[in-house]
């Protein structure tokens, strides 16, 4: 998924339905890894037709991010997009925070950060990319050569939704939104 970064242009439009007064969007990233870089180049280049301005904060550490999405925060209709990468991963719990007490919707690829409190996530089936990936092996160690199997992209996606998150940013989610979701958190 990281690799992926077309799949990152979907995290605007589907903030912006979910929260149709988001203007302005912090974009958390991590700018010294190409996926960083490309996430917020299909969020940035997504964000101008859905009204809205992507804003980039570069993830380096607790204190740097706290700092900014609480500066980002002191406009109004703000939401929170969270790139893909290691350094957002590993600070999820500090984000989930940080965007319930600031009242920012907020959006990433991961399943985990939708249970541990986010509003929404969109990004790749990670079961079916371990299963696909287990067939290559599978196939390599049945003697096929790796250079013989082609390249496969994610094929499958999962949105997941908070509804206490929602609730608690005065949200309503709408009806098309809740039926496309694959997991609704209640």
């Amino acid at each position: 998924m990281q690799f992926e970064y077309s799949l990152s242009a979907k995290w605007p439009e589907l903030l912006k339905e979910i929260a149709p007064g988001v203007t302005r969007v912090a974009v958390l990233r991590d700018h010294t890894i190409a996926s960083g870089i490309g996430q917020f180049g299909a969020i940035q280049s997504a964000a101008p037709s859905l009204r809205m301005e992507a804003i980039p904060i570069n993830v380096r550490d607790a204190g740097e991010i706290e700092l900014d999405i609480a500066a980002f925060a002191r406009s109004s209709n703000g939401g929170v997009i969270v790139t893909s990468g290691p350094l957002a991963q590993s600070h999820s719990d500090l984000i989930v925070t940080l965007a319930a007490r600031h009242r920012l919707p907020a959006i990433s690829s991961g399943r985990q950060f939708v249970a541990g409190g986010g509003l929404i996530s969109y990004g790749t089936n990670l079961a079916d990319q371990y299963r696909r990936a287990a067939d290559y092996v599978d196939r390599i160690l049945k003697g096929e050569k790796p250079a013989d199997l082609p390249v496969q992209a994610p094929t499958k996606f999962d949105l997941v939704i908070n509804l206490t998150t929602a609730k608690a940013l005065g949200l309503e989610v709408p009806p098309a939104l809740l039926a496309r979701a694959d997991e609704v958190i209640e």
